[in-house]
């Protein structure tokens, strides 16, 4: 057990050493996280509405059982 925690945080100190020690990264880091923003909120919003909510009107379990059952 002791070699898994002396592994994890020698593996932990590393990336937070590199971490630390980064400039340019930290605002790589900064644009793919405002890219994946983009991606899982905007695109959602934009792009897959909630179908469900639009064709069930209530009865959601119902309306699924009905399209599973008659596929």
């Amino acid at each position: 057990m002791t070699t898994i925690r002396q592994w994890a945080s020698s593996v932990f100190r590393l990336y937070y050493d590199g971490f630390r020690a980064m400039k340019l990264g930290r605002t790589l880091w900064l644009v793919v996280i405002v890219k994946l923003i983009i991606i899982f909120v905007v695109l959602k919003l934009l792009f897959f509405p909630n179908f469900l909510k639009e064709n069930a009107a209530g009865h959601e379990a119902d309306y699924v059982a009905k399209e599973l059952t008659e596929r």
